[in-house]
């Protein structure tokens, strides 16, 4: 036993001299997210090249890393959540996940209607839910709201993903805290009746659909858009073949509410045990410097208004944004998934 414990005092030894530090006064963050690894890690890196503070982090879905941090309770080891979709942010600050930020540079950095009022969340790029078009067989001059798509003259002509994912049911959310429950039904419900085809499973899936001709608009997020059309431009094999592209982005309700937003961000942990550590992170996403790093390699937009986007989703053209609190996805999500299933749409 004595010799078992000397040479185990041998090995911390080791250890610590190794590394230069030991392991308790390590500058480290503990950080869950929903957002891919190829996404978040060049963040991560760029964060520990700068400060020399480490982050160790795990990556899955949402719903497992909610439950998750619910079974640890006080014993976690995270600091900071990182998810898509102000309904699961939401979800994460009503079952008590989260704790409040008060900083100055957050509530500089973000945009009201894009974090949490109370301060439990706060999002950190911009994901527009907007309509795509074949350009081959639609003129942008038919195209106005998204409740037009409802009308007569799509009767046959529209692609929508199915109702079962996060997307669209923060986005029907929405439109129940603008229009109202009795309104919102009857808009959802002119657009099932317009369906060319049953819902997609990816907004990927519903531009592929508008493209080969199956129908000639839909709903997407633009960052799938950018996505496509990046994979178009590594298929191109002479110049200008650009314009063989069928697909377009329009910007609906441009004189009214605007278009319907939503973010991916972040939240500080309840139980975080490096609290002022995280905090300076989540301010440094917020940050200029940090901003186009978080959101160029997903084709996203910027939270913070004084960074200009990636020139690719520049050249999509401005559009004006619905300023209703994105908070409302969560809270409304479970109203706008029992209206879906009252028109049918699945």
């Amino acid at each position: 036993m004595v010799v078992f414990l000397r040479r185990t005092m041998a090995l911390a030894i080791v250890i610590i001299v190794g590394t230069g530090v030991p392991a308790a006064m390590a500058a480290e963050i503990v950080v869950y997210s929903a957002r891919k690894e190829h996404l978040v890690k060049p963040l991560f890196d760029a964060y520990k090249n700068e400060t020399g503070v480490k982050i160790t982090y795990i990556t899955g879905h949402a719903g497992p890393l909610m439950q998750r941090l619910k079974a640890e309770g006080k014993n976690t080891p995270a600091d900071i959540l990182i998810t898509v979709d102000a309904g699961n942010l939401w979800f994460a600050a009503k079952e008590g996940i989260l704790q409040p930020v008060n900083s100055d540079i957050l509530k500089n950095n973000v945009p009201s209607h894009l974090k949490e009022p109370n301060n439990l969340w706060f999002g950190l790029s911009i994901r527009a839910r907007t309509i795509a078009y074949n350009k081959n067989k639609v003129k942008p001059g038919e195209l106005s709201t998204y409740e037009d798509l409802g009308s007569a003259k799509w009767k046959g002509r529209l692609c929508l993903r199915t109702s079962k994912k996060v997307y669209n049911q923060s986005l029907v959310a929405m439109f129940i805290a603008e229009h109202g429950e009795k309104e919102t039904e009857r808009i959802v419900s002119s657009w099932v009746k317009n369906l060319a085809t049953e819902p997609f499973f990816s907004d990927t899936k519903v531009m592929e659909a508008i493209g080969s001709g199956q129908c000639d608009g839909g709903i997407v997020n633009s960052y799938y858009y950018g996505r496509l059309e990046k994979k178009f431009d590594g298929l191109k094999l002479n110049p200008g073949e650009e314009e063989n592209f069928p697909l377009a982005l329009f910007w609906p309700n441009q004189d009214s509410a605007g278009v319907h937003v939503n973010v991916s961000g972040a939240g500080l942990i309840k139980h975080a045990r490096h609290k002022e550590r995280a905090i300076k992170f989540l301010e440094w996403l917020s940050s200029e410097k940090a901003q186009n790093l978080f959101t160029d390699s997903n084709m996203e937009y910027p939270v913070n208004p004084r960074v200009k986007a990636h020139p690719t989703v520049v050249s999509w053209g401005e559009f004006k944004q619905n300023v209703i609190n994105v908070s409302k996805a969560g809270e409304l999500q479970a109203a706008s998934i029992k209206l879906m299933d009252r028109v049918g749409y699945r």
